[in-house]
């Protein structure tokens, strides 16, 4: 009796960014190359939860409107179909955190240079900073396309 190895499991961030919708593509394209499958991971938090300072930008956001961002965003990205056998995620809670757990037992974790927040001068977001330093398997940090910085 032959055992099968498991699929290679790639993980990808998307928070809606032009960063992320370049790591999306990325992902997709290395998990054809190596036959493995992409998960795609969008991530949310309030601003009650993390206790930010200063006004919150949308307070009625819910879950509803988190599902229906991650489907347009992957919609953006693969207007055609998502690819077969990507899996979705949505989950509340510190996006750093969420991708660093879900990099357990990952074969690589896939991540915009810079996503939706944070100083646009930054070289590396916080979030895929964070990633890169702390997640147990390898990290591939994506620019945006057309993006020149060197």
């Amino acid at each position: 009796m032959q055992t099968s190895e498991p699929l290679p499991r790639v993980i990808v961030g998307v928070d809606g960014s032009p960063s992320s919708y370049a790591a999306l593509r990325w992902a997709d394209r290395y998990a054809r190359l190596v036959g493995g499958v992409v998960t795609a991971v969008h991530a949310w938090d309030t601003p009650s939860e993390t206790g930010w300072s200063g006004p919150a930008s949308d307070t009625d956001f819910d879950l509803q409107q988190a599902r229906e961002r991650f489907t347009q965003e992957l919609s953006s990205v693969f207007p055609d179909g998502r690819p077969p056998g990507m899996t979705e995620h949505l989950v509340e809670g510190d996006p750093s955190e969420v991708l660093i757990r879900a990099s357990e037992g990952a074969d690589i974790l896939v991540v915009g240079r810079r996503g939706r927040g944070g100083f646009a001068r930054a070289m590396l977001g916080s979030v895929s900073q964070r990633c890169a330093q702390h997640a147990a398997c390898p990290v591939v940090v994506v620019r945006p396309d057309g993006d020149s910085a060197r």
